[in-house]
């Protein structure tokens, strides 16, 4: 899903993440490398002014041979994954089917996500 066909109030959701993760990386010293962290903080942090109690979307980002994967979830049929799970930088295991990503939690249980971005 591109950007532009999302929902209007989703892109700017994902707009202000990116801007708060770009003064992220910023204040770090502009040190590549911290991609995600740099975005799940932002996203912690916009998602938290957002009165939102978790903290955090519905998301989770993969990377998988330098290909950042963005995969949106339902939380009512996560199967009670909370986020924070998965550690930033651990090793998980993903397969792909479609436009569908199935993450295998730490429980052995697969979280099902819907691909709405893919960078690199």
């Amino acid at each position: 899903m591109s950007s532009s066909s999302r929902p209007p109030a989703l892109r700017d959701l994902h707009e202000a993440i990116r801007r708060r993760a770009e003064e992220i990386y910023i204040q770090r010293g502009r040190i590549p490398g911290h991609d995600l962290e740099n975005w799940s903080q932002a996203e912690q942090e916009v998602m938290t002014e957002l009165g939102n109690p978790g903290g955090r979307s519905n998301a989770v980002i993969v990377r998988v041979n330098g290909v950042r994967y963005v995969g949106e979830y339902e939380p009512e049929s996560a199967g009670g994954y909370t986020p924070g799970e998965f550690g930033s930088g651990a090793s998980v295991p993903v397969r792909f089917e479609g436009g569908k990503m199935f993450v295998t939690r730490p429980n052995g249980e697969e979280l099902e996500t819907t691909i709405v971005q893919k960078i690199g």
